[in-house]
Order: structure tokens, then sequence, then C-alpha cells
């Protein structure tokens, strides 16, 4: 049997500062995929948690959009 090791960007923050309905235990994280192609983000909020897989190139679509919805010019 063969074990990996990897490293791999991940960044998680709790919710509340962002959104009035989380509660203490609700978070967001981003992880980056080990192959650098792309970034899984899980959401756990109401006692639930939400997992997504993106592309790097549809991340940063999601982002443009973010932007665009903030006013920024783009």
């Amino acid at each position: 049997m063969t074990i990996t090791s990897r490293k791999v960007k991940c960044h998680t923050t709790p919710l509340q500062p962002y959104c009035h309905h989380a509660k203490k235990e609700d978070w967001i994280e981003v992880t980056d995929w080990y192959n650098g192609e792309g970034k899984y983000i899980t959401l756990s909020s109401q006692g639930k948690e939400q997992h997504i897989s993106l592309t790097y190139g549809e991340f940063q679509a999601l982002s443009v959009l973010f932007k665009y919805e903030d006013g920024e010019k783009l």
C-alpha cells in the first residue's frame, strides 16, 4: 500500500460577520484541488453542509460576477 501526502491551500472563516442569519457554528471553507486546477467550497450553515467543486476557470467566472454585482467595472 502506498500513502501519498500533499499540502493544499485551505482557507476557512466563520459566517457570522458576513451573514445576519448565520449561527456561531456556521462557517465556509475554500480548498484548492491538489492538482491546482480548481477549488472545493464547503459551506456549513443551518445544521447542513453543502459542497461544490469548481474548476479554476469556473471559480474565476464566479469571482468576476461577484465583482460585477458590487459595481466594479470589468
